[in-house]
């Protein structure tokens, strides 16, 4: 939790000026006490009730300032933990965006959510309490058994006395419920995973009548959440109990101790009930305690979990920070355009695996695109087609080997540079709240309404848009939810062609078209493409069919290069996968 203190440090003001108005409080609760032994034993023994009414009056204006001191620490407690909490999701926030889909494929998104919303949540109001209670509740329990101590020094010790059985519960809770927290924060993050997955995997639920099964696969998850729950509320739960019955049984043994006091003449009923209100505000001050463990074991839980996301670095570094200002050359920064004949993509004895042990999605791939060639992709389904392209824009970089864009290797490139060379298309339609115009301006912010619709063209998107009522001020529901399959795809390929990108990946990304749709845009592109690189993925041969160059993946391995015709001639898996989309004329063509 340490490294969490630096996002209170713009709130130093905060967080010494709020505890110092709650121990201004935590004072004048002090002294109450000891203002009513004094009406008792000087107002209300001698019958002197204007001595009464006067005492009465001070406590009144104790009592008073006491709660406008209160409001003043909740006022500075909350600016400081509205603040940190800000602090640290903006910071964690930029964190996420950071990861490379290593990062992201590691943590899985349903923790990350937890962790950015439940966890800061968590360590937001533990900074509350942190400025209202942690100073006040122990102050009020030291401030309290001093006071007893100068009332009388003997009947004291039987307060002190309940402090290592108090030690020693405090102790137990805490080893206890610790790792519970941990665990419980766990099985939340399982919880949401299964969510998040009937969420968005709803209609495929129903379509394979599986709503049951997933029901009951929920009804577990969620049960084993709650056992957990209520093992730590358990634990927690016998707290405040336990702290009731140490502190009532002092008050026993005060009120027995003290009796025999009285009578002797060493003790005055008034330092008797003073005696009593201080332990009361001793009981009181543990139990809030007792919650303030429970509340910072969770805390400590949750800063554990932020702190892991905040200290794992992002595997694809930036170019500019790795290579450093010193040095713009070899950061790919001030270089005038390559020479013409540089391959515009060069893949060399790439490798790569998505994790160290497991086996490699691509396996020494050596190839290279000219500038302004349409080179297709092709294999079958895990063959490494989407993995070579996500090498491109480095959203992974290559366990081995080198990738060069323009004949500067990509890991030299500051990323916002890089990634403005390549238009990407990724294989599912993504889509943000706003408008139509709004989605397609993603790839060039201050594209005039003209390049909008220019763009809607190439990806054969304007036809269905000027249908629409609004026309592109048409508003886009969350995800896309009010536009077909189709139409999600369209707005995502103009959304990159409205950039003119020197490289355009499309990811498979025209399998929702129909097949005319998907012609007339092939087309389109490579009429408008005014020289960029194109590379198409699909899984149909129709798709790359005429290509200046087919790559042919099977397994991760680079299993051929060529045209159509050549591929036909030459090459086995190809010849499979077009025969079994073709006949033999629609190939030959």
């Amino acid at each position: 939790m340490r490294e969490l203190t630096g996002y209170l440090k713009p709130f130093r003001k905060e967080c010494i000026i709020g505890p110092l108005f709650k121990l201004l409080e935590a004072i004048l609760e002090l002294l109450l006490p000891t203002v009513v032994a004094l009406i008792i034993n000087n107002g209300v023994a001698r019958h002197d009730s204007s001595y009464v009414l006067r005492m009465g009056g001070v406590m009144l204006l104790m009592a008073l300032c006491g709660y406008l001191s209160a409001l003043v620490c909740q006022y500075y407690a909350a600016r400081a933990s509205q603040g940190f909490g800000t602090l640290l999701r903006n910071a964690l926030f930029r964190r996420i965006s950071s990861y490379s889909y290593a990062e992201l494929d590691r943590f899985g998104t349903s923790t990350l959510t937890n962790r950015l919303t439940n966890d800061v949540n968590q360590l937001q109001f533990a900074v509350a309490m942190l400025i209202r209670l942690v100073i006040r509740a122990p102050f009020i329990c030291i401030g309290a058994i001093v006071m007893a101590m100068i009332l009388d020094l003997p009947l004291s010790l039987v307060v002190l006395a309940t402090a290592p059985v108090f030690a020693v519960l405090l102790y137990w809770v805490i080893r206890r419920t610790s790792p519970l927290y941990r665990s419980y924060q766990r099985k939340l993050d399982g919880l949401a995973v299964v969510l998040s997955e009937n969420l968005t995997g709803v209609r495929v639920i129903r379509a394979f009548a599986k709503a049951r099964r997933e029901k009951a696969r929920f009804r577990d998850t969620s049960d084993d959440l709650t056992a957990t729950a209520i093992r730590v509320g358990r634990l927690s739960a016998l707290m405040n109990p336990f702290t009731t019955l140490v502190v009532n049984a002092g008050i026993i043994a005060i009120l027995w101790v003290g009796g025999g006091r009285i009578d002797s003449g060493k003790l005055s009923q008034g330092e008797i009930i003073a005696f009593i209100n201080y332990v009361t505000q001793i009981l009181l001050a543990l139990i809030v305690v007792s919650n303030l463990v429970i509340i910072f074991t969770k805390a400590f839980s949750s800063s554990a979990r932020v702190s892991e996301v905040l200290a794992a670095e992002p595997s694809v570094q930036d170019g500019a920070v790795v290579a450093g200002a010193a040095n713009p050359e070899s950061a790919g920064v001030g270089r005038g355009p390559a020479d013409a004949s540089t391959p515009a993509i060069e893949f060399s004895g790439v490798s790569f695996g998505y994790s160290a042990t497991g086996d490699t999605a691509l396996s020494d791939v050596t190839v290279s695109i000219g500038r302004g060639e349409t080179v297709g992709l092709i294999g079958g389904t895990g063959s490494g087609k989407s993995t070579f392209v996500h090498l491109i824009p480095r959203f992974y970089d290559a366990t081995a080997g080198e990738v060069r864009v323009n004949g500067i290797p990509v890991g030299d490139y500051p990323l916002l540079e890089l990634r403005r060379k390549i238009g990407l298309v990724p294989q599912k339609a993504v889509l943000f709240t706003g408008t139509i115009a709004d989605n397609i301006r993603w790839g060039k912010e201050d594209a005039p309404d003209e390049e909008v619709v220019r763009a809607a063209r190439i990806a054969q998107a304007d036809d269905f848009i000027r249908r629409l009522p609004k026309g592109y001020d048409t508003p886009v529901s969350r995800g896309g939810l009010n536009l077909s399959g189709g139409q999600k795809q369209r707005l995502t390929i103009a959304r990159a062609v409205v950039a003119r990108p020197e490289i355009l990946i499309l990811d498979d990304s025209s399998s929702a078209l129909d097949f005319a749709t998907d012609a007339a845009l092939r087309r389109a592109i490579r009429e408008t493409s005014g020289g960029a690189t194109v590379l198409l993925v699909s899984q149909r041969v129709s798709s790359i069919q005429h290509a200046d160059k087919i790559l042919v993946f099977e397994e991760g391995r680079l299993a051929g290069i060529g045209t159509h015709d050549e591929l036909m001639q030459t090459n086995e898996v190809y010849r499979e996968i077009a025969l079994s989309q073709l006949d033999k004329e629609e190939a030959a063509r």
